[in-house]
């Protein structure tokens, strides 16, 4: 039946003469554009640009053209194209646009939708602790499932819009949580009704999302456009747009936003620029200066605030731009690193500059990166996506402590305060299968489990307690593997639709030394 009805609505934009293109341009028109936007922008589909399609490439593109996807609205057109036209428009949607498109506030203000018949309860409609709960987010048919993280029944499993990125965000007292997706949709959901309570588009390609200390503010940062949105958290309307640039007026991809909750501030990760900006959640943020200003009445150079309060933004030099951060646990310094580089850089936030180096090879994922206690000094450690090993530092004098070796690149790091182990997976190569229980003191592999022999196991997370440890199955046909966290014997699995990241309520909230941030 849609297969159908994309057929009729596209002969009649031909008769029209909607449209004069022909070969792949054409059949996109004909096609796609119904679901996707005749720009390639999205509408009820994802956006159909290089920025939306980086984990969509090659065969695995022709083959969603060919075959669609199961459990969505994407019908097949193998038997509508050949696989000459199918492999052609696989590679225009590859195509950069010919100009770079805009989104505007008033674009997002269009787009924000809240769900009908929503109505928030007054006390949670289930009866588990509300802060142990997790969001497990089921990558293959895009849908998110909510765990109660004791007994590990599924209370609820609802649809989240194309292709989930860069971890849920909740609201300090866990009521709330904030979803956004590779095209820019942010989702809010309330986890003590269960139910969905509105999105809004935010940018047309997105990296992540961060929420302010008090949980008023959303920050979504974007690649495209080049901006950064901050939507009200209680109603998903538009409070600032940032456009993204330096002070020579060279536009940058935002690659990813953080909350610093101690500066009660956003902590920007600029891709094209060498620059860290920091906007502040405080209304009685003190001025910034960025810059001086010549007086010609006095004859004097003086420093001018260029913004102070709300979302008061303050520029922080460095000498190349910077992908990924690490912060140590009181926010005073990041450590960051980009992706073509061979290193990290330590920026101390409260001079606003950079303090030290460190030799950091192979792209360290430092999005990833973990802290504990080891002999009395607090140590940090990052696993490496292109190098099989994890690198432990010393957040005190940035010292590189030891390396790990491990059976392959990995992509994520999970502990808890009460757990004596680090687990580390390894995601790339050949011993993707394989998940390391590294001892936090000797930094020794003391045992590496297996839970599906050749099948992906990634990225950990901790109930509240630190009584169980979940182990993602990377999968179409893939489970949720729930391991006793000190036996490391295993408890349940769970089937689900190749499960992603798994977050707990009260880890997230009270920023747990064990997890990301």
């Amino acid at each position: 039946m849609i297969l159908r009805t994309v057929f009729i609505s596209a002969m009649i934009l031909v008769a029209a003469g909607a449209h004069a293109q022909t070969g792949a341009p054409g059949h996109y028109q004909q096609l796609c554009a119904q679901c996707h936007g005749s720009n390639r922008l999205g509408e009820t589909g994802p956006a159909l640009i290089p920025e939306a399609l980086s984990r969509l490439k090659g065969a695995a593109l022709v083959k969603v053209i060919s075959e669609g996807r199961v459990a969505t609205q994407m019908p097949a057109f193998s038997e509508r194209l050949t696989q000459d036209e199918i492999a052609k428009l696989a590679d225009y949607l590859t195509q950069p646009l010919a100009e770079s498109p805009s989104w505007t506030g008033g674009d997002v203000a269009t787009s924000r939708s809240l769900a009908p018949g929503y109505s928030p309860a007054t006390a949670p409609v289930f009866k588990s602790d509300p802060l142990n709960l997790f969001l497990v987010v089921e990558t293959g048919d895009h849908h998110v499932s909510v765990l109660d993280g004791d007994t590990f029944e599924r209370l609820d499993r609802f649809a989240t819009p194309y292709a989930v990125h860069g971890g849920p965000k909740f609201t300090p007292d866990g009521r709330f949580v904030f979803i956004m997706s590779r095209d820019g949709w942010v989702q809010k959901y309330d986890l003590w009704s269960l139910r969905e309570v509105g999105r809004v588009r935010a940018g047309l390609n997105s990296r992540n999302i961060a929420i302010s200390r008090d949980g008023k503010w959303l920050a979504v940062a974007n690649y495209l456009p080049n901006t950064l949105t901050i939507l009200s958290t209680d109603d998903l309307s538009v409070s600032r747009i940032f456009d993204v640039a330096d002070k020579k007026g060279t536009a940058s991809r935002v690659s990813a936003v953080y909350q610093a909750p101690t500066r009660n501030s956003f902590i920007l990760a600029l891709k094209d620029v060498p620059e860290i900006w920091e906007i502040s959640t405080d209304p009685d943020a003190k001025p910034v200066y960025e810059g001086l200003v010549h007086s010609h009445e006095s004859g004097m150079t003086e420093a001018i605030p260029s913004s102070q309060g709300l979302f008061a933004r303050r520029r922080i030099t460095v000498s190349r731009p910077i992908d990924d951060f690490f912060f140590d646990p009181e926010y005073r310094n990041l450590i960051g690193t980009s992706r073509d580089g061979d290193r990290g850089v330590v920026v101390n936030l409260i001079v606003g500059r950079e303090i030290a180096e460190l030799p950091l090879s192979g792209m360290p994922h430092l999005g990833s990166g973990i802290s504990w206690i080891r002999n009395g000094r607090r140590v940090m450690a990052t696993p490496h996506l292109k190098e099989a090993k994890l690198s432990i530092i010393d957040v005190k004098d940035w010292s590189l402590v030891d390396t790990v070796k491990t059976d392959g690149p990995g992509f994520f790091l999970r502990s808890h305060e009460t757990s004596n182990y680090v687990w580390a997976d390894v995601f790339f190569g050949p011993n993707k299968d394989e998940m390391h229980i590294i001892d936090k003191q000797t930094l020794k592999i003391a045992k590496t489990l297996k839970p599906v022999p050749g099948s992906t196991a990634a990225h950990v997370e901790f109930d509240r307690h630190g009584r169980y440890a979940l182990v993602s199955i990377w999968e179409d046909d893939g489970a949720l593997i729930v391991y006793d966290a000190a036996t490391l014997e295993e408890v349940k699995r769970i089937p689900m639709r190749k499960p992603s990241g798994k977050y707990n309520v009260y880890n997230k909230i009270t920023f747990s030394e064990g997890t990301s941030h």
